[in-house]
């Protein structure tokens, strides 16, 4: 079997702390300097993994994953939007297929591109299913990829895509509003596709307080991600990491 360590990290917090607590850092908005100084108020303020990734691609991700690397203990993840940003430093990459669409370079294009890169780096890969769900704003992630999202009100579209995404081999699946969402997933869908499959759920996507990521633990969600609406308030980010600690 590949290696699995990060994964096995991952699973392990959320059985011991309920579920895991998860920082998507966006290379392009922020500087070096801005980002080191992001990544390591996130960590000290209690998240399990920083995930690095952006729609585009302008900035060094290789100068970018070591400088973070660098200053946190936790892992650092690719979160790609192009097999451009893979980088030989990442502790692991979400080796995402936009399952909810119907891009075939999003489906397995890409995937193919990256994979001997992958091996040649000794980089992680962690299969996961990518729901993109509908927000009440237009995402960057749905502009860049072509596709349409799941609408808010159809539980069942994304059930059934996270169980294909299940019988594919998929490791995790991953409901996400998109960057600069208002609203997140709803809680009926969260709990919906957690109900229907047997694969860790995570959700991100216009999540910025505690009580909204509260409620997608509530409804079985093993990991939420926060992304730049609240990584420069620490107050607000551990406030937040207690609340998907809910095991402590």
């Amino acid at each position: 079997m590949a290696n699995s360590r990060i994964l096995d990290y991952l699973l392990e917090i959320c059985r011991r702390r309920g579920a895991g607590f998860l920082t998507l850092l966006d290379p392009d908005r922020l500087s070096a300097e801005e980002l080191v100084q992001r990544a390591t108020a996130c960590a000290a303020a209690g998240a399990d993994a920083i995930l690095v990734g952006t729609s585009l691609m302008l900035s060094d991700h290789a100068t970018v994953f070591k400088r973070i690397k660098g200053e946190v203990d936790i892992p650092v993840i690719i979160f790609p939007g192009s097999v451009g940003q893979i980088v030989p430093t990442a502790d692991a990459i979400l080796f995402l297929s936009l399952i909810s669409g119907r891009n075939p370079e999003l489906l397995v294009g890409q995937h193919v591109k990256a994979a001997p890169l992958l091996k040649e780096y000794g980089i992680e890969a962690i299969p996961t299913g990518y729901i993109l769900v509908e927000s009440d704003a237009f995402t960057s992630v749905e502009f860049m990829s072509n596709t349409r999202p799941v609408p808010r009100s159809k539980n069942d579209i994304a059930m059934v895509h996270a169980l294909a995404a299940e019988y594919l081999g998929m490791r995790l699946v991953y409901l996400e509003a998109g960057s600069g969402a208002n609203e997140p997933v709803p809680d009926e869908m969260v709990q919906a596709v957690v109900e229907y499959i047997s694969l860790p759920v995570i959700v991100g996507g216009g999540i910025r307080d505690p009580d909204a990521a509260s409620s997608k633990v509530n409804m079985g969600a093993k990991f939420v991600v926060t992304g730049t609406a609240v990584e420069n308030d620490p107050g607000c980010l551990r406030e937040i990491g207690s609340a998907v600690h809910s095991r402590g």
